[in-house]
C-alpha cells in the first residue's frame, strides 16, 4: 500500500490506481464529465485536472488516467488547477453552447468569459466518445464520428437509420450532457432516426427494452427472449426455489 495526500488528507491506495478513483473512494470531489464507472478512463474532457507534487516537482495531470507510482501530494483546487480547469470549461461552453450541464459546471468552476473567440456550435456534444465506446461494448457499433475538423460529430453512417442499432439507448444513458435524443411514449422508443417497439413485462407491464435489444441479448446468451423485468424475474426465481425446497 502507498500513502498519498489529497488536499492535505492522507489516503491509502495501491500502486497504479488512478488519482480520481482514490479521491472518490475517500469522498473527495473532483469534477468530471467524460468519466463513467462502466467505461475505462477516457481523459477526453480534461475537467478532472489536478496538480501533483512528486519529488519536489509539480505538474498538472488528468486525474482519471494518471496512475499513482509512489508517495505524492495531490491538489484538486490549487490556483493553477482552477485557472486551467476554468479555461477547459470556457472552451467547452463554446463547443456545446446548449448544454445546461456544461454551463452549470463552468459557472461553478469560475470559467472565464472568452466571448472574443468564435465557438464551434455542436449543440450539447463535447465529443467525449462515451457513447461510441458503450455502443461498441454492446457489440453493435451503430454510431461513430463522422466528418472532420470543426464539422466532426457523432452520428449513424450517412445520418441514416442504422440496421445495427438495437435501440438499447445505452449511448443516451452514458452521455454526460444529454446530447443524444431518446423519446419514449410507453409503447415505442425513438433514437437515431429509428422507432423501436418496446416489450413490456408480462407480469407487471413495465417496459423492459426494445424487441430488437431483447432478441439480440437472447441470441448472445443462447436463450429465449426475456419477458420479465428484473424485479419480477427475481420474484419468480425465489418462488421456484421455494417450491423446490432449495431456498
Amino acid at each position: 500500500m502507498i500513502e498519498i495526500t489529497i488536499d492535505g488528507r492522507t489516503c491509502s491506495c495501491e500502486r497504479g490506481e488512478f488519482i480520481l478513483d482514490v479521491a472518490r473512494r475517500n469522498g473527495i470531489h473532483i469534477p468530471t464529465l467524460c468519466h463513467h464507472p462502466a467505461v475505462p478512463g477516457r481523459g477526453c474532457c480534461r475537467v478532472c485536472l489536478v496538480e501533483v507534487e512528486e519529488r519536489g516537482r509539480r505538474k498538472v495531470v488528468t486525474s482519471c488516467i494518471y496512475p499513482i507510482r509512489g508517495e505524492c501530494a495531490v491538489y484538486t483546487n490549487s490556483p493553477r488547477v482552477r485557472e486551467e480547469r476554468g479555461m477547459v470549461l470556457a472552451f467547452m461552453k463554446k463547443r456545446a453552447p446548449h448544454s445546461d450541464t456544461v454551463a452549470e459546471m463552468a459557472a461553478r468552476e469560475g470559467a472565464p468569459d472568452i466571448g472574443r473567440i468564435r465557438g464551434i456550435d455542436m449543440d450539447r456534444c463535447i465529443l467525449c466518445g462515451l457513447c461510441m465506446v458503450t455502443c461498441r461494448a454492446m457489440g453493435t457499433g451503430a454510431i461513430a464520428e463522422i466528418l472532420r475538423g470543426t464539422e466532426k460529430r457523432v452520428a449513424t453512417p450517412f445520418d441514416e437509420p442504422s440496421q445495427e442499432c438495437i435501440g438499447c439507448a445505452s449511448c443516451a444513458h452514458v452521455c454526460p450532457t444529454g446530447n443524444i435524443e431518446c423519446i419514449e411514449d410507453g409503447k415505442t422508443r425513438t433514437i437515431w432516426h429509428r422507432t423501436f417497439d418496446l416489450v413490456t413485462c408480462e407480469e407487471c407491464g413495465r417496459p423492459i427494452g426494445t424487441r430488437d435489444e431483447l432478441e439480440y441479448a437472447a441470441r448472445l446468451a443462447g436463450t429465449e427472449m426475456q419477458t420479465l423485468c428484473d424485479d419480477c424475474r427475481k420474484r419468480e426465481t425465489a418462488r421456484l426455489l421455494s417450491e423446490t425446497g432449495t431456498a
